[in-house]
């Protein structure tokens, strides 16, 4: 593995294993759902215990603040499951699709802290073996029709864009859950 690759996996390593996983532990449901402003999205089980994901495209200015389940979601799915699944899947979505597609979304939405930060666990466990298994080349190759707007963008330029969401909407949600803690919620 080149040595860029091998900056940027180590970057997301770190930032994962030193500062935002250790800063989750002990997540709360009141913690996940907090909606320190409205109007908030937020994640919720619908009538039939479906996890329904707050969205509207496009997104109205400006958007609505989010709890910590939803970035945590919005952190496992957009920058880990769907991914994963178009670059690395296991053959359940076609292979025609591309990174945007919705069949690539997990059906099991996380609707409780717990279920949250396991989903993140199992979801960036997938995408970092995946991408640490590949060599110069598949890092060095574009994306292609899997890539949509961003075919001609390499694994490289994804991995680099990826890392930069996780470490963005990870810091939100630890200074979400510093807010809280600081009695910002009551």
């Amino acid at each position: 593995m080149s040595n860029c690759g091998e900056l940027l996996i180590g970057q997301l390593e770190f930032y994962w294993d030193f500062h935002l996983r250790p800063r989750l532990e002990g997540l709360t449901d009141e913690e996940y759902y907090w909606a320190p402003a409205e109007p908030s999205w937020s994640v919720y089980p619908d009538e039939n215990g479906t996890v329904i994901v707050d969205q509207e495209w496009p997104e109205p200015s400006p958007p609505p603040i989010t709890t910590i389940g939803w970035r945590l979601v919005h952190i496992g799915v957009g920058c880990f499951a769907t991914r994963a699944s178009t670059f690395f899947g296991d053959g359940s979505v076609p292979a025609d699709a591309d990174m945007f597609d919705p069949r690539h979304v997990p059906s099991d939405l996380p609707g409780t802290a717990d279920a949250g930060l396991a989903f993140l666990d199992h979801w960036y466990g997938r995408w970092h073996d995946s991408i640490t298994g590949l060599d110069d080349a598949e890092l060095s190759k574009p994306l292609g029709p899997k890539g949509n707007q961003f075919a001609e963008d390499s694994m490289l330029g994804l991995i680099t864009h990826l890392n930069r969401e996780v470490m963005h909407h990870g810091a939100e949600i630890c200074l979400l859950r510093d807010l809280y803690r600081a009695g910002v919620a009551k």
